[in-house]
């Protein structure tokens, strides 16, 4: 899990438009298949940086909150299928059974993962795990990867 993420690098996010701009980053760099857990307070800016990884895997569509549906597909972008879940409203960690976690795990895309604590132990590992904080009017994220060698990617 998250032990095995032992390098990391820091990010400064003045605004929105700077949370959109790492969630691209991170799409343009972003290997299938792969696991992001997204960690934050509510309004941390985990929904923001989705919005921005799918822009940057080529969605041009809105991007809403699966705070309610708990999982929102979007097969129909560059690189394979995202699956973005929120788990904030799971009841119980058993739940990702009844949601067809297995599926989305066979379907060889990528999973974005709000509140991964939620359920941690029934998820896969993470291949990379951010974590938003407040910093005065802007924002923190902390990007955590089992190798350097993303890191080093979105620093060029």
């Amino acid at each position: 899990m998250t032990q095995a993420l032992s390098h990391h690098r820091e990010f400064v996010l003045s605004d929105e438009s700077a949370t959109i701009a790492l969630g691209e980053l991170v799409a343009g760099k972003a290997q299938v298949p792969q696991v992001i857990f997204l960690r934050g307070d509510l309004g941390a800016g985990k929904t923001t940086f989705s919005r921005g990884f799918l822009r940057g895997r080529g969605h041009d569509g809105s991007v809403k909150s699966p705070t309610y549906t708990l999982v929102e597909p979007y097969e129909a972008v560059s690189g394979g299928p995202v699956f973005h879940l929120d788990l904030y409203r799971l009841g119980d960690a058993q739940e990702l059974a009844y949601l067809g976690l297995g599926d989305y795990l066979s379907a060889e895309g990528i999973l974005l993962i709000e509140w991964p604590e939620r359920a941690e132990a029934l998820l896969p590992p993470a291949t990379l795990d951010i974590t938003f904080s407040s910093e005065g009017a802007g924002r923190n994220a902390t990007v955590r990867a089992a190798s350097p060698a993303l890191l080093e990617a979105l620093s060029n």
